[in-house]
């Protein structure tokens, strides 16, 4: 039987980061515990929830080996509301849990809550470090700093937490070619046995991102690097990461030998995954549905029986397809074009060949992927691979 993913969303902040384009909140502590209860609601009715929002209850899933709580700031929950949660899955589902990842920004972590995290079954912590430099993690509206990493980490490994990943951002605002080196030094120092890499994003989705489109200069929007110092940046991560013995899978994460994110890894090789809470996301294989990004609405429709279900569509044959070339070409393992080709009956031949001899991927046997020196375009490499021909053969 197919085991599958559980991811739980906690929407909740201390304070709005500038760059953050999630719909998260800052609420007050008392809204936590009712929003713990709807979650716990939810995934206990699932299937009544979903048949009333239209979603078709899948078959021959009912076992889950891994849970990802991300956010928001999930750790700023009592532990206890975390505990619940995983008692719940746990009381629903056929578990046989390999890894259940906590999202933590490093100031809300202490002895106490990493000791009675563990005791619930919680064996990976994910950081939301960003940067080590304080005037970057000042622009970015970040609530830590530099010392708060350091005071942070010894905790979690005294409490015997085995699995710790890093994020960091390349293109924070006041970041240089300096800064961005130094940051990557002392996460290694630090030796997390996992670490994410992402590129900065402008869109109007965030404070410094509709500040840059307009023009304007709050949250250091004038201070932020260049886009081929970004790429700079990124090719430096490449380069320092696997010397320190770090292992990239796939486009913005590396991994010590046997501690990639198991729970990810399904969202790029497209397994079955369930979402609960406000904004998650749930994919059965034959559909994806998403829950309202408003807490609030959430907790109130699943408190009085209603859905949460706010967005539901259907896998048609060309959105699978796309799904398989897009996820799969993120991971450096690449995908497989012969079973491709024959599962969605069309041929990519003359593409790949093309695409082969310019040196934008690499083919070698079936398996096709992107090179290590290319996965900074990786988008406009995907974007040609996914241009239909006239042809109804390639695609």
């Amino acid at each position: 039987m197919e085991k599958l993913g559980i991811y739980i969303q906690v929407p909740f902040c201390q304070t709005k980061c500038t760059y953050c384009n999630f719909h998260t909140g800052v609420v007050a502590a008392g809204r936590f515990a009712p929003y713990t209860a709807a979650v716990c609601s939810e995934i206990r009715k699932r299937e009544a929830f979903w048949k009333l929002g239209g979603v078709r209850v899948p078959d021959g899933i009912a076992g889950a080996d891994t849970v990802y709580i991300g956010g928001g700031t999930p750790s700023l929950l009592e532990p206890k509301l975390l505990a619940d949660i995983l008692d719940t899955i746990r009381g629903q589902f056929d578990c046989d849990f390999r890894e259940i990842t906590l999202e933590a920004d490093p100031e809300t972590i202490d002895a106490d809550k990493a000791a009675k995290w563990l005791a619930a079954g919680i064996n990976r912590v994910s950081f939301g470090a960003q940067s080590f430099i304080d005037d970057e993690l000042k622009a970015a509206g970040r609530m830590h700093r530099r010392a708060d990493i350091y005071r942070a980490v010894p905790i979690l490994r005294r409490a015997g937490i085995g699995s710790i990943s890093f994020d960091l951002i390349a293109g924070l605002p006041k970041q240089t070619t300096v800064s961005w080196g130094k940051s990557l030094e002392e996460c290694v120092a630090l030796s997390p046995e996992h670490i994410s890499i992402y590129m900065m994003e402008i869109d109007e989705g965030s404070r410094l991102g509709l500040e840059v489109l307009t023009g304007g200069a709050r949250y250091s929007a004038k201070d932020l690097p260049l886009e081929e110092s970004m790429a700079e940046f990124y090719e430096t991560a490449q380069e320092l990461l696997e010397q320190a013995g770090y292992a990239q899978y796939e486009i913005s994460n590396w991994a010590k030998p046997g501690f990639a994110s198991e729970h990810n890894l399904k969202y790029w090789r497209r397994e079955p995954y369930y979402g609960f809470g406000a904004g998650a996301h749930s994919f059965s294989g034959i559909q994806r549905w998403a829950n309202t990004h408003d807490a609030a609405a959430y907790v109130e429709a699943i408190s009085n029986g209603r859905p949460a279900v706010q967005t539901l569509d259907e896998m048609t044959p060309i959105g699978a397809l796309e799904e398989e070339l897009f996820l799969g070409l993120r991971q450096l393992a690449g995908i497989n074009l012969a079973r491709i080709e024959q599962q969605y009956g069309v041929s990519f031949e003359e593409k790949v060949t093309g695409l082969a001899s310019s040196g934008m991927i690499e083919r070698v046997g079936q398996m096709v992927r992107l090179p290590a020196d290319k996965l900074s375009v990786s988008n406009e490499i995907i974007v040609e691979l996914l241009r239909r021909d006239s042809s109804s053969r390639n695609f």
